[in-house]
């Protein structure tokens, strides 16, 4: 039941409202639950989820698309959320590992009225160092700490720290995780999505504004997984994040409070 506590989110931005510890939930407390777990398991199914059009955006935007979680053993993994990765340290309490994940980066065309000559962020690849340790089984609090450089596109590293756990009232038919999270941003990455050039004060209105490195954002996540049957199952993921720092004051910034909300159907085999 903990190892599909699954990502149930089809794409992601970075970082998103969404808390990274989401993307791959009680997948670390599988193995030291449950030791004799098959070699290979799979989830696919159909997620949808609402989250803003930009980092900072006002506006909302649905999106669909799949959701793909395959693991082998406590090697490997591939997921629409975490990416493709290898856990080269991996025991009983603790995984450490790389992967490679997606930006989705911004378009101008997804609020013209704010973005207009702001210029196209491209989608790219991100590269990603990940650890996640296990306090105990009598007290499942769940650290996480990641940092993923952007490769192309905005073109910057991006860090999250966060911390969760298992909920009262979860069962083997429904469980529930909760925590919250940190993220920084290093200069690059806030320039990017956040700063406002000369050239593009020109074309856009805004005024100039350079960023500083640090604390990007805190946040809160949410997420629950209820077995319809042996193999059915439905997740439901909510986060709050609260732009802080200099994406909080940048002018491209409309609301610092951003939320999303991503819904999935998936099949366990």
């Amino acid at each position: 039941m903990l190892w599909a506590f699954a990502p149930s989110l089809a794409w992601s931005q970075t970082p998103s409202p969404m808390q990274e510890w989401q993307y791959s939930g009680g997948v670390i407390l599988a193995r030291l639950f449950e030791p004799e777990l098959p070699d290979w398991r799979e989830i696919t199914g159909l997620a949808a989820e609402v989250q803003p059009v930009y980092n900072g955006a006002r506006a909302d935007k649905v999106m669909g698309g799949p959701v793909i979680n395959i693991q082998y053993k406590n090697i490997a993994f591939l997921s629409t959320g975490d990416g493709l990765g290898y856990n080269f340290l991996r025991g009983q309490h603790y995984r450490v590992g790389v992967a490679l994940s997606y930006d989705l980066g911004r378009e101008e065309r997804s609020d013209y009225t704010n973005l207009t000559g702001m210029g196209n962020i491209s989608p790219a690849p991100a590269a990603k160092l990940f650890a996640t340790y296990v306090l105990s089984k009598k007290f499942p609090m769940i650290l996480r700490v990641d940092a993923k450089q952007i490769i192309g596109g905005a073109n910057g590293a991006v860090g999250d720290v966060g911390v969760y756990i298992p909920l009262p009232g979860s069962s083997k038919k429904f469980v529930m995780f909760a925590g919250p999270s940190m993220t920084f941003g290093d200069h690059h990455y806030l320039q990017s999505e956040y700063g406002v050039t000369p050239a593009q004060s020109l074309a856009s209105g805004h005024p100039v504004f350079n960023p500083h490195p640090g604390e990007a954002a805190v946040g809160v996540g949410f997420s629950a997984t209820r077995f319809l049957t042996d193999h059915w199952l439905l997740n439901l993921d909510a986060a709050l994040s609260k732009l802080k720092g200099s994406p909080d004051v940048s002018p491209i910034t409309e609301n610092s409070t951003q939320r999303v909300l991503a819904l999935s159907v998936n099949y366990m085999w």
